[in-house]
């Protein structure tokens, strides 16, 4: 804490000049080059796009210091790495930091993990790990700086996120060059502005005074702040701009996938003739062999034959299938509903998650593609104890999840779901939704009975979780205090 009447050292964001605004007037004005710029005129692939502009911030400056939602930190795999970035967060957010750290259990290069801020400004700490960069494998580095930036906005965006504060990843000691490097960066960024900018109002990029003439050479590049600064960008774009999403393309990495793999083409000429084809290559490779006879095992877990820890090992097999699905598709349309996201944490000091019930039109998703995505948002806060609040205030008969999907959803997650769920803050039940709840959490799934608490009024929840660690949707609390009359920060003796 400052000391009273003393400034602030960290720094609020919405206080920084954004890229947009960042040159001079010069930019608009009426020059030969802009005057030739025309409809036939070759674009750039990075067009000049002044809201994008506005959410993108260069500063020069200690990104442990900056106010907004989460910054990011980045580390070895054990998240231990003493670097000038990470030596200045621990330093700042305090020993909580290091503690909370451990139960992450390390961090794979090119993945995001989320801890929170504890003392910065910052509300969260979004951890990555850079690639040690070695010419000759130059493909497999670039990749894994791109996995960085682009998995640290991920998960920016499903956490629903408004502001994010980058480092500059690819630390001096892991040997990376910074000019390549903020290449990647940049583009990473730009594209994924492009495709869900609308997820995100501020992304900073903070450098050092040595890193600082690298961004400002390249950021027109990637932003340019007028078509005049855009036409004169492009001579100077790399050969490789990435994909769509500023992945870098590897064109020996691109394969055809023919419409029936592994038989000969000559042989698929008509749907008919492929009757015909010999199919005993199928199953016959190491992939297949891996999961042996899977139709045995399953007749053997009937027959109750099947050992605990098989169970176990064909249970943690199929929910990583489920996982690495959740990390390859496409759940952005999910996310938008913002029906699940985490907030502060419980009296306790446990994760608090919220889901929206109303935010939930279940005949109108898939809900394969919701439980995915339950997954992707849940995998790194399972680790650790949690507790549930679910709002089922204002819900219609179009937003209640079906006890099949619940059931296929507890039967998917992993163990440490169950074992780290500590209770379930069931708000603005209906006596419907009690008996549902009962009837649930007797017959269907065992263990979960207990933790449920059914919750009439803010006020109940309140002896649980403190008002301030609950981002609430608003019609929430319009709903309790219309029902319950408006809450207080002190609470009346109770009656008893």
């Amino acid at each position: 804490m400052d000391p009273l009447g003393a400034p602030s050292q960290f720094v609020d964001v919405d206080t920084l000049p954004s890229w947009g605004n960042s040159w001079e007037d010069e930019l608009n004005t009426s020059d030969t080059a802009a005057e030739t710029f025309q409809e036939d005129t070759i674009r750039s692939p990075f067009l000049y796009n002044k809201d994008i502009n506005g959410k993108v911030i260069l500063w020069k400056g200690d990104v442990a210091l900056l106010n907004c939602t989460a910054i990011v930190n980045t580390s070895n795999e054990n998240l231990t790495d003493k670097n000038p970035v990470s030596d200045s967060i621990f330093m700042l957010a305090g020993p909580d930091l290091k503690e909370d750290l451990q139960k992450l259990k390390g961090c794979r290069t090119g993945e995001a993990k989320l801890t929170k801020g504890f003392n910065l400004a910052a509300r969260f700490i979004i951890h990555t790990v850079g690639p040690k960069y070695k010419s000759r494998y130059r493909t497999a580095a670039e990749s894994s700086l791109y996995s960085c930036y682009r998995n640290v906005l991920q998960l920016a965006k499903e956490q629903s996120m408004s502001s994010v504060g980058f480092c500059v990843i690819n630390s001096a000691k892991r040997g990376y060059p910074l000019e390549d490097a903020t290449h990647i960066a940049l583009r990473t960024v730009r594209r994924f502005l492009e495709i869900h900018g609308e997820t995100i109002e501020k992304v900073v990029f903070a450098v050092s005074e040595l890193e600082e003439a690298t961004y400002q050479k390249l950021l027109p590049l990637y932003f340019p702040r007028s078509l005049k600064e855009e036409y004169r960008s492009l001579p100077y774009l790399p050969a490789d701009i990435g994909n769509a999403e500023g992945e870098p393309v590897v064109p020996e990495r691109q394969i055809r996938i023919c419409e029936k793999p592994g038989a000969p083409e000559d042989t698929q000429e008509e749907e008919a003739e492929g009757l015909g084809v010999d199919l005993s290559f199928i199953g016959s490779h190491a992939f297949a062999r891996m999961e042996g006879d899977i139709d045995k095992q399953r007749r053997l877990i009937l027959q109750g034959q099947l050992s605990e820890a098989a169970l176990q090992k064909q249970h943690q097999r199929n929910y990583n299938r489920w996982l690495c699905q959740a990390r390859s598709e496409d759940l952005s349309d999910i996310a938008s509903l913002k029906a699940l996201y985490q907030t502060g944490v419980d009296n306790c000091g446990r994760t608090v998650m919220v889901v929206v019930g109303r935010n939930i039109p279940v005949t109108l998703i898939d809900m394969d593609k919701a439980l995915l995505y339950f997954i992707h948002v849940m995998d790194h806060i399972a680790v650790k104890e949690y507790v549930l609040v679910y709002f089922h205030t204002l819900t219609s008969e179009y937003n209640h999840l079906d006890s099949d999907f619940l059931k296929k959803l507890y039967d998917v997650v992993d163990v440490k779901y169950k074992r780290n769920l500590k209770a379930v803050y069931f708000v603005h039940p209906t006596f419907r939704s009690k008996v549902s709840t009962w009837f649930f959490t007797t017959f269907s799934v065992s263990g979960l009975k207990d933790k449920i608490h059914h919750v009439d009024s803010l006020h109940q929840l309140f002896s649980a979780i403190s008002p301030e660690q609950i981002d609430f949707p608003p019609f929430v609390l319009e709903y309790d205090a219309r029902e319950n009359g408006p809450y207080y920060t002190s609470y009346p003796p109770s009656p008893d």
